[in-house]
This record gives C-alpha cells, sequence and structure tokens, in this order.
C-alpha cells in the first residue's frame, strides 16, 4: 500500500493544470480551501464537488490512480463521519437503537465536513499530483519574494517545502521495505491487540529515523558538493510565465466563490 500513496508524487502528462503557472495553482488551492467553507447546504456543497472533478478531469490523471492513492485517507474521512454521527446531539432524533441515537443535525453536519474534507484533501493532491517539486519551489518562492525586504528567508522556506514534498514518497517506500523486513522475521502488524500492535510499531521506527537522518546528510553532502550557498544571487533556469489560462481559472473559482455566497442558507 505505501508504494500506491500520491502525496508528494508527480504524474506528468498533457493538460491544462499541468501547463498552468505554479503560483497560479498555488493562489487556486489557497483560495479554494478559503471558499470551501462558504458551503452549507446540498446545492452548495454539490457545485463544489462538481467544480473538483471538473478539475481533475481537466488534470487528465486517472481517478483510479487517484482513488487508489487515496484508500487510507478514505478511513479518515469516514471516522470523520461517524464522529459527528453519534458526537452531535441536535435536531430531531432518526433512529434510536439501545445506546446509539442518531440525531438529524448530527447526520447533516457528518455528511457535509466529511465531504469538505475529502474535496480539500482531492484539491491539494491535483496540486502535488500536476505539479513537480522544483514547480513548486519556484511558484511559492516567487509568491513570497516580496517578504524579502524585511529579511525573511523565502528561498530557505520554499526548498525546505519542496524537499519535504520529495522526501514523502521516499520515507513512505523506505517503511514498506522495513515492514517487510519486519514481517519475514515474524513481525506482525495487522492482527492482535493495539498495545501489541504499538510495540511492532518501535521496531519499525528506529530504522526509519536511522535511514531518514541517513539521506539528509547524504542530501546536504551532495548540495555542499555542488557549491549551494542559498538563494543570494541564484538565477533561475526555468522561468515563470503567467498566462491567460491562469487567469481564467482564478475568474472561474472567483464565480464559484460569487455563487456559492448568494446560494448560502
Amino acid at each position: 500500500m505505501m508504494d500506491k500513496m500520491i502525496f508528494g508524487r508527480y504524474v506528468p502528462a498533457e493538460s491544462v493544470i499541468h501547463r498552468m503557472d505554479p503560483r497560479s495553482k498555488l493562489v487556486l488551492i489557497f483560495l479554494f480551501v478559503c471558499i470551501v467553507f462558504l458551503a452549507n447546504n446540498l446545492l452548495t456543497y454539490g457545485l463544489l464537488t462538481v467544480y473538483t472533478f471538473f478539475m481533475i478531469a481537466l488534470s487528465k490523471v486517472p481517478i483510479r490512480f487517484i482513488y487508489t492513492g487515496l484508500k487510507p485517507v478514505l478511513l479518515l474521512v469516514i471516522f470523520t463521519l461517524f464522529l459527528h454521527l453519534f458526537l452531535t446531539k441536535e435536531g430531531e432524533v432518526l433512529f434510536r437503537l439501545g445506546w446509539i441515537t442518531i440525531y438529524e443535525e448530527g447526520l447533516r453536519q457528518g455528511i457535509f465536513i466529511s465531504l469538505r474534507f475529502f474535496l480539500l484533501i482531492l484539491m491539494t493532491s491535483i496540486l502535488t499530483l500536476t505539479t513537480t517539486p522544483i514547480e513548486i519551489t519556484d511558484g511559492l518562492e516567487s509568491l513570497l519574494n516580496p517578504l524579502n525586504k524585511v529579511k525573511f528567508p523565502v528561498h530557505e522556506l520554499a526548498l525546505m517545502m519542496s524537499i519535504s514534498l520529495r522526501f514523502i514518497p521516499t520515507l513512505m517506500q523506505e517503511t514498506d521495505k522495513i515492514m517487510k523486513a519486519q514481517t519475514a522475521r515474524g513481525a506482525d502488524f495487522t492482527s492482535g491487540p493495539i498495545k501489541e500492535r504499538i510495540k511492532t510499531i518501535i521496531p519499525l521506527l528506529i530504522p526509519l529515523f536511522v535511514s531518514s537522518f541517513k539521506r539528509a546528510e547524504e542530501l546536504a553532502v551532495a548540495m555542499e558538493s555542488r557549491g549551494y550557498r542559498g538563494g543570494e544571487g541564484r538565477t533561475k533556469y526555468r522561468q515563470l510565465n503567467w498566462g491567460l489560462k491562469d487567469t481564467a481559472m482564478l475568474a472561474m473559482l472567483a464565480a464559484l466563490a460569487l455563487v456559492l455566497f448568494l446560494l448560502r442558507t
């Protein structure tokens, strides 16, 4: 399962989303995170869902690939649904069986908040699936460039985030290898009491930390050997180009935000 995780992975394709300026995609995701909270009824959530899947269709990333990578996250979404279902005690009683009581408001909030959480994950996944870590770094650095005037380490922050995105798939693969090695030695990560499972995770974390520090040291040596001295005086091989499609995508999102605001109840 670890090698199927999609976070931090880039899927090359010829699509409108892939050709967008990374700055516009970062702004798009940030604004989407803000306007998703405008939805508070079935119609507005329906529009958000249609918009999200429209963006997935434009990205030309296979739905099956996204679904396979988001399987672990779906468990968290379902957990969020049941959390609101059983803990929210407002509205009319819809179902009662022993100590289990489901209220109308609990069902509504559970569905809406779980859907909101799921749509946020889908949209942020589109960013990493259609944008290389280098493009994300350049876009973030360009957007935060005004902070250089107050001596904020913009380049270092962007580089740190880029390295973090690159390391996510690598650490997942390392975790998968270590789990297989531990399983071959008799460890069981899938059955038994929770206390026993926690004990089996400890031998997994130690080699994972050692491997992470080793890779970080190798990266530091590689950067130093290539003469990296920070962002001062560095030039860009890839130039960012904000085009008409970027403006059109942001205008579409702005129109969606206006419609959501007008349809709020």
